[in-house]
């Protein structure tokens, strides 16, 4: 995703940058060239042959060691996104005032005048980060366009408890990641379902499948980096919420049903790709049924329909919303699938044969084939999910476009 992408990873003096080396190393294993960038006081904590050593590129410092007089504006020219994790409470009062002291500073200062995209991580303790100083400087900077991720709030290294957490390098490098490929669903706001749905029998037995909504979530996690406001309806998964989403669990499809259709009309988007059981059982027991209740001629599992939520959905007042279904099939995968297409009036479908051993459920790859309105086949490669969300997201990004554009 970040083949060959120059980063500039600025990195400051707190306790939070061993993080920053969990950060360069995400940051290789996505291809990414990263070039370091360590203050005086960020060596008292690590030195600069870590990160030598993690970006297999020389850490520029202070003292001289640059190769030439203009390297710090030749790094910051080359550098795709200027990222500074941790950021200190001391790097915002310097960047808000234009001081440009250090060489790390100095850089900053250039890329902001050249418009560069800049992501700060800000680290500090809570009540510093409180400080009416630290607020008014990360307002001024957001006025600038400075990027900013974070800070979470939790337990600090000091013992104290609150806002000032340095985000977790996955958050950073998914931030940096849409800061590279582009904001282009930024004021969208997209509702993603996502996971299976349990249908209680008993307190103990549920009716279920196999999803396990690494598809959703991925969805939900590559459109919150390209800018979009995501809502994610999840059913149970053993998955952590994306970072920067607003989740939302339930577990039967009439929750669902009733969570979506709340949702559904302040969204530009929906893409339901929760797995919906398709039955629940007649009777919910409020015991535990033994074997030999079951097995009697009078306790035979009754079984009713589930609501056809995305069909109920698709009846609604579009007014210009895209709604794309998914269709996990075993066999005769693409007539099924444009059946679905159209009974549900769907601007897109995607479609993929669950049978096989790297598509579908439980893993992480998945190939899908995507059918437009028009019934035209895309036919994917075999791709991890989150190659195979940037290219359904791509497709929204289009139906979006030419809805916006006037008619001839």
């Amino acid at each position: 995703m970040l083949k060959d992408t120059p980063i500039l990873l600025g990195l400051t003096g707190g306790i939070a940058i061993y993080k920053s080396a969990e950060l360069t190393r995400l940051l290789r294993r996505e291809g990414a060239e990263v070039y370091c960038v360590m203050t005086r006081n960020s060596r008292r904590f690590v030195q600069p042959l870590l990160f030598e050593a993690l970006s297999q590129n020389r850490v520029a410092l202070d003292e001289g060691e640059v190769a030439h007089p203009f390297d710090h504006i030749r790094l910051s020219e080359k550098a795709r996104v200027f990222v500074v994790a941790p950021a200190t409470a001391n790097l915002l009062g310097k960047l808000a005032s234009g001081v440009a002291d250090n060489l790390l500073t100095t850089m900053l200062t250039y890329a902001l005048g050249r418009r560069a995209p800049i992501l700060l991580a800000p680290a500090m303790n809570a009540n510093m980060y409180k400080s009416p100083a630290v607020q008014e400087n990360l307002r001024r900077l957001k006025k600038w366009g400075i990027h900013l991720v974070g800070p979470a709030s939790g337990e600090l290294a000091c013992g104290d408890e609150g806002p000032g957490r340095m985000s977790e390098p996955e958050e950073i490098l998914d931030r940096i990641k849409g800061l590279v490929h582009g904001l282009d669903l930024a004021g969208r706001k997209i509702l993603v379902t996502a996971g299976p749905t349990r249908e209680p029998l008993d307190p103990i037995r549920v009716l279920s499948n196999r999803s396990s909504g690494k598809m959703g979530y991925e969805l939900a996690r590559v459109a919150a980096r390209r800018g979009a406001r995501v809502t994610l309806v999840s059913g149970p998964t053993q998955l952590a919420a994306p970072p920067g989403i607003n989740l939302v669990r339930i577990e039967t499809a009439e929750e669902l049903k009733k969570k979506t259709e709340e949702l559904y009309p302040q969204t530009n988007v929906l893409i339901m790709a929760a797995a919906v059981a398709d039955f629940r059982p007649r009777r919910f027991h409020s015991q535990k049924q033994k074997k030999t209740e079951m097995k009697s001629a009078d306790n035979l599992l009754e079984l009713s329909s589930t609501p056809d939520i995305l069909k109920e959905i698709s009846k609604y007042p579009r007014r210009g919303r895209v709604l794309i279904g998914f269709a996990a099939e075993s066999e005769n995968t693409i007539p099924n699938a444009k059946a679905k297409l159209q009974a549900k009036n769907l601007d897109l479908i995607v479609a993929n044969d669950v049978s096989r051993p790297e598509s579908g459920f439980e893993v992480s790859t998945n190939q899908v084939c995507l059918i437009s309105a028009d019934e035209k086949i895309e036919e994917l490669p075999l791709l991890p999910k989150e190659e195979v969300a940037e290219k359904i997201l791509d497709r929204v990004v289009k139906i979006l476009e030419t809805r916006r554009r006037p008619k001839p």
